[in-house]
């Protein structure tokens, strides 16, 4: 997906992306703060937080005292999480518009998060080391990816869809593609962490199921990168659209399968 498309891709699907909040966002959250083994008193980053669902468990983790800080390009997720702190109170949160790739605070952190996100940047390995680059040392990085044959068919059965309308379509998610494939099993992510002079590296096998109707299959495609696929023509959108949920069937048993990784700064 071209880089400049990214933030208004999860600005236009933030309502369709946090349709799928309590089944697969929250939950896998959850599970990468756990893994992350935050702390009372953790100052943390969330690079990517979306609208909040590693964001909000983090800063419930760390206390009142945290510093804990969430940064996307997205105002309209950013909307959402906010909503979410606001709700619980939650004023360890502070939320920022903007590019984690340049992102520096004054005092580095002791967590980065980085949920469902690491792929998205264009530069995957500098931007990557950038975030590294903010924790103190001894501090710990954990992100969660998509692991091998996850979002198949779900993603295939769209591309096939698209094709019929547009044959000749460039894949906008090439690069999204390319880079999450360099992460998708234990091995290759070990040694991709590695490469970036982490240490104490774990990588843990989360398989996750997602039972999905056809409104929240479509709002998985609306609030995602996903989006950038369809027919810029509406008619042929709803092509798209009527084609894609005709093959899920009345409920898709979508493959979420992912990959919980931690890895410390020495």
């Amino acid at each position: 997906m071209p880089e400049t498309h990214i933030g208004t891709a999860f600005d236009d699907g933030a309502a369709d992306f946090d349709r799928l909040a309590p089944s697969l966002w929250n939950p896998m959250g959850n599970a990468l703060v756990a893994a992350a083994e935050v702390g009372m008193g953790d100052s943390i980053l969330d690079a990517g937080c979306g609208s909040g669902a590693t964001t909000i468990p983090a800063a419930q983790y760390a206390g009142p005292e945290a510093r804990v800080d969430g940064i996307d390009i997205s105002a309209d997720m950013l909307a959402l999480a906010q909503a979410k702190a606001s709700t619980l109170s939650l004023d360890n949160v502070a939320l920022h518009h903007g590019d984690v790739t340049e992102w520096t605070a004054e005092e580095p952190y002791d967590v980065v998060l980085s949920a469902y996100s690491m792929f998205f940047l264009p530069d995957m390995d500098a931007g990557a080391a950038h975030l590294v680059s903010n924790l103190r040392p001894g501090g710990r990085l954990a992100l969660s990816t998509w692991a091998e044959g996850s979002l198949s068919p779900f993603t295939d059965l769209l591309l096939q869809e698209c094709r019929k309308e547009t044959p000749d379509f460039a894949e906008g998610l090439s690069r999204t593609r390319d880079n999450a494939e360099r992460l998708n099993t234990p091995e290759k992510l070990a040694d991709w962490l590695e490469s970036l002079g982490l240490g104490d590296i774990k990588v843990l096998e989360t398989p996750a199921q997602v039972q999905l109707s056809p409104s929240l299959a479509w709002s998985l495609v609306l609030g995602s990168g996903l989006r950038n696929l369809l027919p810029a023509d509406p008619e042929a959108a709803e092509r798209v659209k009527t084609g894609f949920l005709a093959l899920l069937g009345e409920e898709h048993n979508l493959n979420a399968d992912t990959l919980i990784a931690t890895a410390r700064r020495p």
